[in-house]
């Protein structure tokens, strides 16, 4: 089977190191796909949450699987958030294929397209950070639980539900969040001549035309890969929302040896990203 060639994916809130992270799921959909651009657009490793004692190997061969992408001339440009903000400090890095910014533009067809992952909006992170890092733990318990639920509701065939987006969505203030942000951000993008504006942060897939008296744009959320499974794909001039459904993937599977040479990046080297990490 080939790979879906497509020319720009976005993905963001992957959330690496915590429990709630979907990165098997992730995985299978980076398997079906072949982008000519990858934007990473946030909190793809949690640095705040991160522990040496957890970080399996579906989490490890994420990382692997995005290194891949750059040797192999898909060009992958990773858009810090505020669960990894440490990794500000190394803004507008580059190594070959590979890229840190803290925020984007790019033309699309003659459309400019401005990229970044939203924590800039988020009161609770500039005023308290202590405080969203704590709601951070807090959310990774909730998952975590959930899980479990499902777990159980799964094994005597009844559908599973998000314990989170219900919470979510019974909480006015929660629901006005993610309105403003919405708004916020597509406002801003219409002031500065966006005529895309793509955030992560939220956890709330959307794609959306947002208009003002002064013009409009599009707004687009690529969602999380913890509770939505969602990503955004930009193909022939169309941006398409996609939810990850793993009877609908065709998987390509690499050569047992480029296989067996991506899985053998050095120990020490392991050791290395983990102690930074810590």
């Amino acid at each position: 089977m080939k790979k879906r060639i497509v020319d720009l994916v976005v993905i963001s809130d992957i959330h690496l190191g915590t429990y709630g992270c979907q990165a098997k799921e992730l995985l299978h959909y980076l398997n079906s796909i072949k982008p000519k651009t990858l934007i990473l657009n946030g909190d793809i490793i949690d640095i705040w949450q991160f522990r040496k004692r957890y970080f399996p190997k579906s989490h490890l061969k994420v990382i692997k699987k995005i290194i891949s992408f750059a040797s192999k001339g898909t060009e992958v440009i990773y858009i810090t958030g505020n669960h990894d903000e440490m990794l500000r400090k190394f803004s507008d890095t580059q190594i070959g294929d590979f890229k840190l910014v803290n925020k984007l533009v790019l033309e699309l067809d003659g459309k400019k397209a401005w990229f970044f992952h939203g924590d800039v909006f988020d009161v609770s992170i500039q005023s308290a950070k202590w405080l969203a890092k704590l709601g951070g733990w807090g959310y990774d318990m909730l998952i975590l639980l959930n899980q479990g639920i499902n777990w159980f509701l799964a094994s005597m065939g009844k559908e599973k539900f998000s314990l989170s987006k219900k919470i979510k969505n019974s909480v006015k203030k929660a629901v006005k969040y993610v309105n403003d942000f919405e708004e916020i951000a597509a406002e801003l993008a219409i002031e500065n001549n966006y005529q895309y504006v793509v955030c992560g942060h939220i956890h709330q897939p959307q794609m959306r035309e947002h208009t003002t008296k002064n013009g409009s744009c599009f707004y687009l959320n690529s969602g999380d890969w913890i509770e939505n499974l969602t990503s955004l794909e930009y193909h022939n001039q169309e941006w398409k929302l996609v939810y990850y459904q793993q009877e609908q993937l065709e998987v390509f599977v690499e050569p047992v040896e480029e296989l067996e040479n991506l899985l053998s990046i050095p120990e020490n080297i392991i050791t290395d990203i983990t102690s930074f990490l810590k």
